[in-house]
């Protein structure tokens, strides 16, 4: 890998770096003596109250700085490179990897695959500890970078090196026992592929990462998902009603040994299996805090307490009558339809109509909502009726610049409908408020 080159994007007013002549586009060399592999060398190097910085200016000269400042404050910088280093990409070709799935012809960023260690502790990422070194490990125990975020997959190191595509896969588990033994808090995933590592797999696999348990606080199971673009890739079958039921069985049964023994539920299944079972979300308590939210594990819970919530706060408020309307996922419909009756029977002379949008564009296996695209709700929605404003989650967009999965933006979909199109952010509370503020 090409050494990074640290250079200054930004320098906060009254900070520290401005008060010692540090500017943009200069470059940050050593911090006591020390080279700066990435923002955690930075950020722990910082952290004295007596630093020595040597930088060097665009024209090559190189300062060293002698700074006195109170422990942990910052020097004001913001860098080129927010990590401060490359972006480390995947080089497993694991069978059920979603990325495969993309059609050909998108903008390049869908087509990187992640499994940096680093960004699991600052994104939430999950990483398959195959591009691990000894020295990473090192570094991230002696930062403390907790929670560590795994993809498991299985615990059997033969079948993993398989379902990742990886001859080292298998052995890259030892791994876990380096953070349990330090203490480094852990939360798993195990992507399920029927026939593959569900059934007795799934247990062997929980009764395994069972000893790592409470450091390893949690575990979500969620189901693959399976897109039309599988052309020459691994032949995956969809889960069925009695699949899903078989799923939820085995993990209630470590959940309550699991509650018995330690202060989490241990193991969790996403929301799509309670739906696909045709089963009520469990209780609120049962989600820990919602230790695995977006990995879709009581997110429909969740919203439907944020939005209960949010209806007897708002009770007695004005609000602006009228209809709305929201696109969601196939999958979330069912629950959706049933929220929006309570606000409705709460809110007199509000009217919203819940539209589940088909995704025609990854095909009809995918049914949640984060993976719909622009293109497919204008489609769906071109005849119907939306009422003062169509209601979108934040999870379809690229915030940044409002882009939808197919490059279609949020002012097309907009122009297209003759309506205003306002995102919401995943919560209730928010949901509520831009229904009747609309």
């Amino acid at each position: 890998m090409k050494k990074q080159r640290h250079i200054v994007k930004k320098v906060e007013e009254g900070s520290i770096a401005e008060e010692m002549n540090i500017e943009v586009g200069d470059e940050i060399l050593k911090i006591n003596d020390t080279e700066i592999e990435d923002i955690f060398d930075y950020e722990y190097l910082c952290q004295d109250d007596y630093i020595e910085v040597l930088v060097k200016k665009p024209d090559g000269e190189e300062w060293v700085l002698e700074i006195d400042k109170d422990m942990a404050e910052p020097l004001g910088l913001e860098f080129e490179n927010g990590l401060m280093d490359d972006y480390r990409s995947c080089y497993n070709h694991c069978i059920f990897c979603f990325i495969d799935q993309n059609p050909k012809g998108m903008r390049d960023a869908m087509y990187f695959k992640d499994d940096d260690s680093r960004l699991s502790f600052l994104q939430g990422n999950y990483i398959t500890l195959t591009h691990l070194s000894d020295h990473d490990i090192d570094r991230m125990i002696k930062y403390r970078l907790e929670p560590i975020n795994i993809s498991f997959q299985t615990m059997n190191p033969e079948l993993r090196c398989k379902m990742l595509g990886n001859r080292f896969a298998g052995e890259a588990l030892k791994k876990v026992d380096r953070f349990y033994e330090a203490g480094i808090t852990m939360n798993g995933q195990i992507v399920l592929c029927k026939g593959i590592n569900d059934g007795k797999e799934l247990e062997d696999t929980l009764e395994k990462l069972y000893k790592y348990y409470p450091v390893l606080e949690s575990v979500s199971v969620v189901p693959v998902g399976l897109s039309k673009f599988r052309d020459g890739l691994y032949p995956l079958e969809p889960f069925t009603k009695e699949d899903a039921l078989d799923v939820i069985r085995i993990i209630e049964k470590y959940q309550k040994r699991a509650i018995k023994e330690g202060p989490y539920h241990f193991v969790h299944a996403s929301d799509e299996w309670y739906i696909k079972a045709g089963l009520d979300m469990p209780a609120e308590e049962t989600y820990d805090g919602y230790l695995q939210y977006e990995n879709g594990v009581g997110m429909v819970r969740c919203f439907e307490n944020e939005i209960r919530d949010a209806i007897k706060d708002k009770k007695k408020s004005p609000y602006n009558k009228g209809e709305v309307s929201v696109a969601v996922g196939l999958l979330d419909k069912d629950h959706m339809t049933m929220m929006c009756k309570e606000i409705e029977e709460a809110f007199p002379g509000v009217k919203i109509n819940v539209y589940g949008i088909r995704n025609d564009f990854y095909g009809e296996m995918i049914t949640v909502t984060g993976l719909l695209t622009g293109g497919d709700i204008m489609a769906q929605l071109k005849d119907k009726s939306i009422g003062k404003t169509l209601l979108l989650s934040e999870n379809m967009v690229r915030i940044s610049d409002d882009i939808f999965l197919d490059d279609v933006t949020v002012a097309e979909v907009s122009n297209a409908l003759h309506v205003p199109v306002t995102i919401v952010k995943s919560s209730g509370m928010d949901f509520l408020e831009k229904v009747l503020n609309a």
